[in-house]
């Protein structure tokens, strides 16, 4: 029996007619959310024998690919009860990176909300728990061999922008959920609105689990987070706990309106991307509200948390079971490493990549540069070439590949501030005369995550660059700049 499976069992029964989970449509309490779950189970359980394909070895491996919702979780512990392994993806994810997970993941079956890629199906869509649920067609490839161990996969960006898949054992996730609700002292009753997508490890480790744990009830609002809909889940919800990415913040703020609600939580958490100190002095002065910008690493789980969060405070103090190095392991700031007990156990899809990123302690070398100064860990900026925009990381070498096979000769893609100060992704490409920004940003849209292809993209001729051939970053920005100013 998984670690998981009990974890659940065990919260339903002591906390019982306790309101557990909701949503805009409907709300459990722990002893329905159970109920629900366990006939999940049964259904699915019952479809998989009658819809399994010879290759299919071993527990199924199904893809939840969803947004947020009550539906979401009960699929989730559902396919846990049923001794799958449920493998969490992000709904913005396009037709290339989905078809590329199911072959090299060996993937069985999708529960989803939404169209999937038509090269991935095989037989008729069947409706289950308010989700549809797919059969995949039997790829002919190899299926690489889960750990025994392996309790639920999620993903991130590989070195190469392909979506890299984390093997997690129950008892790493547990381990994260235990953490976080020693150092956050989460308790029973509270009301947790999360915003983040679950499959995100700024919801899936301080939302989701840890909530069912402490028999507080989570919320989970579809839809985009702007600042109306936020607005109006913090008045009908009057959260003790907010869980959002820094655009929610900077939406708010955006906002000329008194929103008292804010200043009644007792803890609102922002990863991905640190607040602008700007963003967190407003949101203090004018809403009365301090945000944590919790730290946490997709690989190794979350790893830092401020009770008593200050722009000048760094991103908080190490939860329990984690441990900080820097630099060679001795030096007092530098490149950061770190272990905890919530770490993922490899890429099931990139034998030995994570490994690599272990040193002989078993610490994982970060991209980030940092110290810890008074038990609290400072970030000094970025070692690797990844951007982040709006909490979402994007490999450049990613984007570039797709517009140079869409007929750039070359391009350079980078961040850029908005009017309004917000990132956007950019990319200016040399090409042809015949190649129009439209053909080339139609070409991005049907081979990429919509929050990868560039907001503003800029074709010209050539690109500026050095004796070595190279792209001059300033003189492309500047060439970006002036386009920009013109009105492209």
């Amino acid at each position: 029996m998984g670690v998981l499976k009990e974890v659940f069992a065990d919260s339903a029964a002591l906390h019982g007619d306790a309101p557990a989970l909701a949503d805009a449509r409907c709300a459990l309490t722990y002893r329905e959310l159970d109920q629900v779950t366990d006939d999940f189970a049964s259904a699915i359980t019952d479809w998989w024998r009658d819809a399994a394909h010879p290759s299919a070895e071993g527990r199924a491996r199904v893809v939840l690919y969803a947004s947020n919702s009550t539906r979401y979780v009960a699929a989730y512990i559902g396919l846990l009860k049923a001794e799958m392994v449920p493998f969490l993806v992000d709904p913005a994810l396009g037709a290339e990176e989905i078809t590329g997970i199911v072959t090299r993941c060996g993937i069985d079956a999708f529960v989803h909300d939404r169209d999937l890629p038509g090269n991935v199906l095989c037989g008729p869509v069947t409706h289950l728990g308010g989700l549809r649920l797919s059969r995949v067609q039997d790829t002919g490839r190899g299926r690489p061999e889960l750990l025994a161990s392996t309790e639920v996969c999620r993903f991130t960006s590989g070195s190469t922008g392909f979506p890299n898949c984390i093997e997690f054992s129950g008892t790493a996730v547990h381990n994260a959920a235990r953490a976080w609700l020693s150092a956050t002292s989460l308790e029973q009753g509270e009301r947790v609105l999360c915003f983040a997508g679950l499959f995100n490890g700024l919801a899936f480790n301080t939302s989701l689990l840890p909530s069912l744990l402490a028999g507080a009830t989570l919320w989970v609002p579809s839809g985009i987070p702007s600042s109306g809909h936020v607005m109006r889940f913090l008045r009908q919800v009057e959260p003790t706990r907010l869980t959002g990415f820094p655009a929610l913040y900077e939406s708010l703020l955006r906002r000329n309106v008194r929103i008292p609600e804010l200043a009644t939580l007792r803890a609102a958490l922002s990863s991905a991307a640190p607040l602008r100190p700007q963003t967190a002095l407003d949101l203090k002065e004018r809403h009365g509200l301090a945000v944590c910008n919790y730290y946490g690493i997709a690989e190794v789980g979350p790893l830092t948390y401020d009770p008593e969060p200050g722009t000048e405070r760094g991103v908080g103090y190490p939860l329990p079971g984690v441990e900080f190095a820097f630099g060679d392991g001795s030096d007092a700031q530098g490149r950061i490493r770190v272990r905890s007990t919530s770490m993922g156990s490899r890429y099931l899809n990139a034998p030995g990549v994570l490994e690599d990123l272990l040193d002989g302690n078993g610490y994982y070398l970060t991209g980030d540069e940092g110290r810890i100064e008074s038990g609290r860990l400072y970030l000094h900026g970025r070692l690797s070439k990844g951007i982040n925009i709006g909490g979402r990381k994007i490999d450049p070498a990613e984007v570039r590949a797709v517009l140079e096979a869409g007929g750039a000769a070359d391009s350079v893609v980078f961040s850029a501030n908005k009017h309004n100060g917000d990132p956007m992704l950019v990319a200016v490409a040399a090409g042809p005369p015949e190649l129009t920004e439209d053909e080339l940003r139609s070409w991005c849209r049907a081979r990429l995550a919509p929050y990868k292809v560039p907001e503003r993209l800029l074709v010209v001729r050539e690109l500026p660059t050095t004796s070595l051939g190279k792209p001059r970053m300033n003189a492309v920005r500047e060439i970006f700049t002036q386009a920009a100013g013109s009105g492209f």
